[in-house]
């Protein structure tokens, strides 16, 4: 639609129009164009005033927003040019007969035209900049942290605003390169070491920092010289999220405990994961789940076929089933409501939708929880997996991905034991199937259902005290989006029977994510909120490994992915203590249903002993509770705590 700005613009450029061509007639004759050229002239005019606007109206020149004009926009304008140029040059000789012109002229004229067009939006964004919008700078003095393309993109967006939300009044880089230069017309005026006294003097109220891919430790050391500045700062979200080059002012956000963690971000093979993903039809397990929902989403950029949302739990679907049809409307989705211990239900939505790619995120996966309830665990995540990789193998499913976590190697509790379960049965069956099996094992997710950060927040928010199980425990972490590409890149990579490890980085002690969060909240750590340890939970350990002894590990072609070495185990034995196991778990017999886990994962070292030749779960966790008595059986007390 020809807006009245639009009009207006149009109607200046067929003045420019008008002057290119009287311009390039005046140099061509030296300002002084003979009476014999003058009715030449004038035909030219004449036709590229008619021909140059309407090529113009037609490619859509007058839709690009001429306030935010950039290099591209000037590519844009070369080319719009360059064809009405062409164009025009062959209408003037048309009507002319082809009589002879001065080339010289319609070069002139290209050369011209081009000139005066780009200008004219350039001098514009330079009012609008300069007169327009500084003088509405009304936000907060700040300083940029990071004069790199972060820091560039941000300034730009910054001047972008009617009324700016930030007065930016310098650069901060640790480049000594860049100290004394300016940015945009922003000084550079030293590294992050004298981030302090830059502050003070230049009466500084916030600090954005846009150093997306920073590791923790600068990212602490920024923090630390803000807080002792008494000034607020914010961050820019990953370098992923700001992969498509875009930034708005809405994306600076609070530092989170994720920026600390530092991790560098996730480099993808797209096209080895298009190879597999897109126009195929995908199922996803446990897709109302953290990890689940977010392997719904990455996969959804793919563009599958079908995206099938496999859960039990009925809001958590129907939320993330609302948010893909919001986000990516092309995608044909299907949510389908069925537990994946229901082998006759599973095997029915494989046979009926016939998934090509499956991810099996479906799991239990609280370790206490887990301890309290061995035998659901034992149902859901050996059976539940048993049921998905059996209907994948016979309905001939191409790729199919489980994902698994560190709590498997050399489990100490129920729920990593089912998970390493889970992992020998898929390895047994992949020898046997034509189906390609990965596994893919990793730690620690922030953020996900039940983490400790929630935890962690929801007990800072109410004043404390934070409560960590030991001071020595630590863990492997990874945020979702991370563990999730990673997730989806094992599965491209996959021959079958793998387990694929991802590349944690280093072990975190969870009391210094509690206090880490104690700060970026605003506090000091057992000043103003305690942090209370309470001991170590049922079936805890202080660390977690990623390596089963035996297992050798392999490089693969993605740096953040790591290959076991392959192991030959016999299916039919497994099906055999399979048996035996679903027998105790279905009977709930959790002596039996121990041994047998013991006999499948022989790793596995339970840190409890039995008392009584059959006691109910909640004694073997908390005999305080649950005292056996004289027949053997459990007593069941009441909870008051």
């Amino acid at each position: 639609m020809l807006t009245n700005r639009r009009i207006i613009v149009f109607l200046c450029d067929l003045i420019l129009i008008g002057l290119s061509l009287c311009f390039a007639f005046l140099l061509r004759f030296d300002f002084s164009i003979p009476q014999a050229e003058l009715r030449l002239f004038w035909e030219c005019l004449m036709v590229v005033v008619v021909v140059k606007p309407l090529l113009f109206i037609t490619i859509g020149f007058y839709q690009s927003m001429w306030r935010y004009a950039s290099l591209q926009d000037a590519i844009e304008i070369l080319k719009g040019v360059t064809f009405s140029s062409i164009l025009a040059v062959f209408a003037v000789l048309f009507l002319g007969q082809f009589t002879p012109i001065p080339r010289s002229i319609f070069v002139l004229d290209w050369i011209l035209l081009f000139a005066l067009l780009a200008s004219s939006r350039l001098l514009w964004r330079i009012c609008r900049e300069t007169y327009v919008v500084s003088r509405s700078c009304e936000g907060p003095r700040a300083l940029i942290v990071g004069a790199g393309e972060a820091g560039s993109l941000l300034l730009k967006e910054i001047r972008r605003q009617p009324h700016a939300a930030y007065t930016i009044c310098g650069f901060v880089d640790d480049d000594p390169e860049k100290k004394g230069m300016k940015l945009h017309g922003i000084p550079v005026l030293g590294s992050t070491k004298q981030l302090k006294p830059m502050i003070i003097a230049n009466e500084i109220e916030d600090v954005i920092i846009a150093m997306p891919s920073a590791d923790g430790k600068t990212l602490r050391s920024i923090m630390d010289s803000c807080k002792n500045a008494n000034v607020t700062f914010k961050t820019l979200p990953s370098i992923g999220e700001l992969i498509d080059g875009t930034l708005t002012i809405s994306q600076i956000k609070n530092v989170e405990i994720e920026d600390l963690l530092g991790r560098d971000p996730v480099v993808l093979d797209r096209d080895l994961i298009c190879g597999y993903l897109t126009g195929k039809r995908v199922l996803v397990s446990g897709a109302g789940g953290s990890i689940g929902s977010e392997i719904c989403r990455q996969v959804a950029l793919f563009g599958p076929e079908k995206l099938i949302l496999l859960d039990q739990a009925e809001t958590p679907l129907y939320e993330i089933e609302k948010e893909l049809v919001a986000r990516f409307p092309e995608v044909r989705l299907l949510p389908l409501v069925a537990d994946v211990r229901d082998r006759d239900q599973i095997m029915l939505a494989f046979e009926e939708f016939a998934p090509e790619v499956v991810f099996h995120a479906a799991a239990y996966k609280h370790v206490p929880m887990m301890e309290y309830n061995p035998a659901q665990a034992v149902l859901n995540n050996v059976f539940g997996s048993r049921n998905i990789a059996d209907a994948a193998h016979q309905t001939k499913v191409r790729n199919l991905v489980m994902i698994s976590t560190d709590k498997a190697v050399n489990p100490t509790n129920v729920m990593g034991a089912t998970k390493r379960a889970a992992e020998i049965y898929i390895q047994a069956l992949s020898r046997v199937s034509s189906t390609r099996f990965t596994t893919v094992r990793f730690g620690n997710v922030l953020g996900s259902n039940g983490s400790v950060i929630p935890l962690f927040k929801e007990q800072i928010a109410k004043g404390g005290p934070v409560t960590v199980t030991d001071k020595r425990i630590i863990r492997y972490f990874m945020t979702i989006p991370e563990a999730t590409q990673l997730v989806l890149q094992a599965g491209s990579m996959g021959n079958g029977s793998e387990i694929l490890v991802l590349d944690m980085g280093e072990p975190v002690r969870i009391v210094d994510l509690a206090e880490e969060l104690i700060r970026l909240s605003g506090l000091t750590p057992y000043e103003d909120i305690d942090i209370v340890v309470t001991g170590l939970r049922p079936g805890e350990k202080l660390f977690e490994e990623l390596l089963i002894d035996g297992e050798g590990i392999l490089p693969t072609a993605h740096s953040k992915i790591k290959v076991l070495a392959p192991v030959q185990i016999d299916i039919d034995p497994i099906r055999q203590e399979l048996d035996l196991l679903y027998d105790a778990a279905r009977s709930n017999s959790v002596n039996l249903l121990i041994e047998s886990l013991k006999r499948l994962v022989p790793e596995f070292k339970p840190t409890y002993s039995f008392n009584g030749e059959a006691p109910l779960t909640f004694q073997r966790v908390r005999p305080d509770l649950f005292p056996v008595n004289a027949t053997g059986k459990a007593k069941i007390l009441a909870i008051r705590k």
